[in-house]
């Protein structure tokens, strides 16, 4: 027996490849029947509806179909009711002459052909109920506010059972907390009950899914009394109403409602779902919580419903057995209750169900019917619908409890087999043909498909094929050189390639060959991997006000090869329809916001492949909305309370609230800001003054701005009161030198504090044994004093008074009466020269008896009397130096030098100026000359030339002397070494010799003092040019060899110009233009066509080369923008030279009367002598 027990075990592992994969074969060949749709096991129908009853199969031949009713064979054809569809098995009963109800019976469904015979499971057919509700007259209850309620709804029994709800007479659902909820079996439970629980419309409502109908029980009238109200109206309601208990609702500990007793049981199915629920009665109403006695909650599958008052654990498993407690507790105690649960289960697959076994003769297989229940379920075979023990016997079959093997099995073995496995909870019931075939390989999957799959994804190419025996398959890429094997390839069983993490160069061909013992199939596919669809820009949270425009951005990249397509969400669902949601390309835009538009919107991008998806937030936010419910509690003299309900902050936090008033008795319809409190608070406690009619109102203040103002609260009126305050700014000051004005910032309406209001004026002197000078004003804000001495120092006060009072004493303010003009002038007046531009005086402070006023300083009179070079008086203006505060000196810049000045020195008060002091003198002493105003250049020769200039318009002192300094130029504006000579004081011309000819030269004159020399004036000429030498150049040009080249190099030219003709001809280009510029001398400028003069030399500074100078021939010199230029310094226009080189013209620095006789200008051209001249430079 052992023995053969392990040949069975062997015989099993030799068959399990057929247990991994069930095969599907193709329709064409020879098979068994096959359930494909069959109606459910527990078939409720709709009884208005014609009754369907599934029953589709396939098979080869197409299998013939029968039923069974209540176990019995029922004849379709008999029935004038039933008809089958054909080709199928599905019946369809016509209930429009009889009644649904006499169709509900148990049916089952039988598919059979030449290979065997399927039936389907038993199919218990019944129809719908909804039964209507008995009508009943419901009492009205009377209830003791603070005692528990029930008010049960029992609805009439349906199938399904129906769906039971509260609601009003306006169809509006009842609230439900934690106090008052609804049970499981619908009834709706109240912990305890309030004042406000009372209504007469609690109606409960059932509704029935199938024939979605809904039924309405009688109304409920619930009326909450306290003890005394329940004595009151006991009489009236004492015949018709039911009285609950008439001992006060005192606080309680919780007592449980339901369940009762401290322990109960229940028992689940596995896979159901498990509720469980625990009400409590209490005053304060108790709390609920749940835990497992055993072990912790399933948090995955736990819910908690009905306000913790019932507790849900889907898909129940077996580890979901065991106690659970329930805990109801509040401020006075606690109580708690235990259900112990019990998991049993239906019989259920532990493997799936048996699979269809194709086999080749010869070859070996199992059936294995694996299924467990608690109880432990039975196990039942039946072949083509036969117990199997009354089938045909069959040598290759062996049944062992759940598992059905065979061996060597031959082509008559084909049927279809039934395995039943049922305990007291259910039963489960499957078809598994074995069918036994000779067949060469197929492979099902279409040729030349395409798979696409996104990098670094799995790929997965199908290879589904059908043969018998069970083909082999191998794959190739590309050619069949090696067969796909190891990482990264994986071939499952069913012939499916795997390809982990694919690579762009895993695209291309792929052969799958399937292989068995009667032939070989071979079929190509092809793989293409793409790039992954990405949100490279994601949309943002956007924070928006009210009516104005949100934008979110969804910008992605996609292999180009895909078509993607973008899709918006709103909170998960669809965009709203409307205009004002624009979706572009790569982005959302939302105008004219409103607060419906707040959520979370998410973009998402598809292509046939993936999708790539990012969300992002819409806060609307918007200035708060205007508080509301404004009232005033705690009332007092001078305070009050004021409270308010915050309006809607839209999104947007409240920072504060502003809490402004009216005073309708002084200022009415004029709002003012009292004060303000934090965002979190809605109430203030205001202070408040006498005499006021107030009216209040609220603002609340955001990041967005104010809300408007809150309705007005309603009038709270003051009583008068005597001034609690006091006016400020009290000032003392004379507008005259006799009097006292007294001023003062008047009360306020509000600082009143009543009617009446006028102030007591007071004054005396300081320092002085004086009373004090009372006088009572009203309706002012000052008060003149006449008959003061001048410039006294005061004391004052000034009181509020009303009707009611006076205000509190008043502090001392200090004043002064009228000023005057200062009598004296400041002694000990003196000059300090620091410089030959500044001086510092000095003088003695005035004492105060004699400035008669408040000291606002001193003032300096200045003025230049003559300079000491010239000797004659200078009539300058006089200049005036303030000095604010008590100065002892001060400073005076800016003077001349080598100048005597005179100067006195004032006091000034608020008044005005006093007399001043004795005017004193003082000398500035020498400084650096100015420039010489003029130098001009006459009679010039060869080698020489005459420079005249005129002395220095400010001397700053005494000439001492003249510096001269000049420098050759030469034709690329270089300087040449200076020379320096020293000049007199009482020369104005000098003679300068040893000049070269035909020269350039700059020339600097300086005047000097014993401070030191001054600044320069600077000048320019052209000494004239040597004709013995121009004569000579004439010769040398007029001599053979010169002339001989000078033609040999004309006709080069004239060469170089034909080329370029003839290469311009042909279509080049020869950049004449541009070499020229390239090669040019950038300091050269070419000559004026306008006057035939060349380029302008500039003398903006001192040492800066001449640039572009050249002289012509004509000796023109001509005037450029320097102010140091010749013609700057003259009257006319171009100087000229005559014929033996003397220059036309007197120069002269200021308007001076020179010869207007013009000199012959010759019009012949320069001559080539003239032009040698150009080339010469100093040495």
């Amino acid at each position: 027996m052992m023995e053969r027990r392990r040949m069975d075990v062997a015989l099993l592992m030799l068959v399990l490849g057929h247990l991994a994969a069930a095969l599907e074969v193709p329709l064409d060949l020879p098979q068994p029947p096959t359930i494909t749709h069959q109606s459910p096991q527990d078939y409720i129908i709709d009884p208005r509806e014609n009754i369907i009853i599934h029953c589709e199969a396939k098979g080869n031949p197409h299998p013939s179909f029968s039923w069974t009713r209540n176990g019995t064979h029922f004849d379709v054809d008999e029935d004038p009711n039933v008809t089958m569809k054909p080709n199928s098995g599905t019946l369809v009963v016509d209930i429009n002459r009889v009644k649904a109800e006499q169709y509900e019976c148990v049916y089952q469904c039988t598919a059979r052909n030449s290979h065997g015979t399927a039936v389907s499971n038993n199919i218990v057919v019944r129809q719908s109920r909804s039964p209507l509700w008995s009508k009943q007259k419901i009492k009205p209850i009377v209830i003791q506010e603070g005692v528990s309620l029930v008010l049960p709804c029992r609805p009439p029994a349906g199938l399904p059972p129906p769906i039971i709800f509260w609601m009003d007479n306006y169809f509006q659902k009842l609230p439900q907390s934690s106090r008052v909820s609804q049970s499981l079996n619908g009834d709706l439970y109240f912990s305890n009950v309030l004042r406000e629980d009372s209504r007469n419309d609690y109606i409960c409502y059932a509704r029935f899914p199938y024939t979605q109908t809904i039924q309405q029980k009688q109304p409920i009238s619930v009326k909450v009394l306290n003890m005394d109200a329940i004595n009151d109206t006991m009489a009236a309601f004492y015949n018709d109403t039911d009285l609950f208990r008439e001992d006060p609702a005192d606080e309680r500990k919780p007592t449980f409602l339901i369940p009762s007793g401290p322990f109960s049981s229940k028992t689940v199915l596995r896979g159901q779902v498990l509720e469980m629920e625990c009400i409590a009665e209490g005053l304060p109403t108790p709390e609920i919580s749940w835990t497992k006695v055993s072990g912790d909650l399933p948090t995955k599958r736990t819910s908690f419903l009905h306000h913790q008052r019932a507790l849900r654990i889907v898909n129940v498993s077996e580890s979901d057995a065991g106690d659970y407690r329930c805990v109801a507790r509040n401020q006075m105690g606690m109580v708690h209750h235990t259900i112990h649960i019990t998991v049993k289960a239906a019989p259920y697959w532990i493997t799936g169900p048996p699979r269809n076994l194709v086999l080749a003769p010869g070859e070996n297989g199992v059936l294995t019917c694996r299924a467990s229940g608690t109880p432990k379920p039975s196990i039942t075979w039946a072949m083509n619908g036969i117990p199997i023990e009354n089938s045909p016997q069959d040598p290759s079959r062996k049944v062992e409890d759940d598992t059905i093997i065979f061996a060597d099995v031959q082509i008559g073995s084909s049927a279809v087999y039934q395995c039943n496995v049922s305990n007291n909870y259910g039963y489960l019931m499957s078809n598994a043909f074995i069918n036994v075939l000779s067949e060469p390989p197929r492979v099902l999957t279409a040729s030349n498909k395409v798979y696409q799959v996104i990098k670094n994804h799995r790929a997965l190419i199908d290879c589904s094929s059908f043969g018998s025996p069970i083909p082999e398959i191998t794959w190739f890429k590309e050619t069949r050189t090696s067969t796909l094997d190891g990482y990264p390839y994986i071939i499952h069983d069913n012939g499916t390639l795997v390809i982990d993490g694919a690579q762009a160069n895993n695209s291309g061909k792929y052969t799958c060959v399937a292989t068995n013992i009667f032939g070989i199939y071979e079929n190509h596919v092809y793989l293409e991997v793409k790039e992954s669809t990405r949100i490279v820009k994601q949309p943002e949270y956007k924070e928006v006000r009210r009516g104005r425009s949100a934008v979110f951005e969804c910008k992605v990249i996609h292999d180009p090869s895909l078509i993607p397509t973008m899709t918006w969400l709103k909170d998960g669902g669809e965009l709203p329809d409307d205009e004002r949601l624009i979706v572009d390309s790569d982005s959302l835009t939302i105008t004219d916001v409103t607060e419906s538009d707040a959520g979370v919107y998410t973009c998402i991008m598809n292509t046939t492949l993936d999708q790539d998806s990012a969300s992002a937030e819409l806060t609307v936010v918007e200035r708060p909305d205007p508080p509301t419910d404004l009232e005033l509690t705690d009332q007092k003299k001078k305070s009050v309370q004021l409270t308010w309900t915050p309006g809607d902050e839209h999104n947007s936090p409240i920072q504060k609230f502003l809490i402004q008033y009216e005073d309708s008795l002084h200022h009415r319809n004029q709002w003012h800001n009292l004060t303000e409190v934090s965002g979190t608070k809605t109430t203030a406690h205001l202070k408040l003054s006498p005499y006021v009619h107030y009216t209040f109102r609220v603002v609340a203040i955001n990041a967005f701005g104010f809300s408007n103002p809150s309705s007005p609260s309603r009038l709270f009126k003051t009583e008068a009161a005597a001034p609690d305050e006091n006016p400020t700014g009290v000032h003392g000051f004379g507008t005259e030198h006799d009097n006292l004005v007294i001023s003062w910032k008047p009360l306020s309406a509000l600082q009143s504090n009543g009617p009446g209001l006028h102030y007591k004026v007071m004054w005396r002197q300081k320092s002085v044994d004086s009373d004090w000078t009372t006088v009572t004003v009203a309706n002012k804000s000052k008060f003149v004093v006449s008959g003061t001495p001048t410039f006294v120092p005061y004391e004052l006060k000034v009181q509020a008074v009303n009707d009611h009072g006076a205000g509190p004493e008043p502090a001392i303010a200090h004043g002064y009466s009228g000023e005057d003009l200062p009598l004296a002038a400041p002694e000990h007046v003196q000059a300090i020269v620091l410089n030959s531009t500044v001086t510092e005086v000095h003088w003695d402070p005035l004492p105060s008896k004699f400035i008669r006023g408040h000291l606002k300083g001193y003032k300096v009179y200045y003025w230049r009397e003559r300079s000491l070079h010239k000797h004659n008086p200078h009539h300058a203006e006089k200049q005036i130096l303030t000095f604010s505060g008590n100065h002892s000196r001060g400073i005076l810049p800016g003077l001349h030098p080598f100048s005597a000045y005179l100067f006195n020195v004032r006091v000034f008060n608020g008044k005005g100026e006093g007399p001043p002091s004795p005017t004193r003198q003082f000398e500035t002493p020498e400084g650096v000359p100015g420039a010489p105003t003029s130098l001009i250049v006459t009679e010039l020769n060869l080698d020489s030339l005459t420079l005249e200039w005129n002395p220095p318009h400010a001397h700053n002192g005494r000439i001492t002397g003249y510096t001269l300094r000049y420098q050759p130029v030469n034709n690329s504006n270089e300087l040449g070494p200076v020379e320096e000579v020293e000049l007199p004081a009482n020369e104005t011309s000098f003679i300068l010799s040893n000049l070269k000819y035909s020269t350039r030269y700059k020339f600097y004159l300086n005047a000097k003092t014993i401070r030191g020399a001054g600044p320069a004036i600077s000048q320019e000429a052209v000494t004239i040019v040597d004709e013995a030498v121009a004569s000579r150049q004439v010769d040398i040009a007029t001599q053979g060899w010169f002339i001989g080249l000078m033609c040999a190099i004309a006709l080069l030219i004239l060469i170089l110009l034909i080329i370029c003709f003839i290469q311009r001809n042909k279509g080049g280009k020869y950049p004449v233009k541009e070499k020229e510029d390239a090669h040019t001398d950038p300091e050269f400028q070419p000559m004026k066509d306008d006057d035939c003069t060349f380029g302008e030399y500039s003398d903006n500074e001192d040492h800066k080369p001449l640039k572009g100078s050249r002289t012509p021939s004509s000796g023109t010199v001509k005037r450029d923008d320097s102010d140091d230029s010749l013609v700057d310094y003259g009257e006319g226009g171009d100087g000229q030279f005559n014929e033996d080189g003397s220059f036309i013209g007197q120069y002269s620095g200021k308007s001076a009367s020179r010869d207007t006789a013009e000199g012959h200008e010759s019009s012949e051209a320069p001559s080539p002598t003239n032009a040698m001249n150009s080339l010469n430079s100093f040495v």
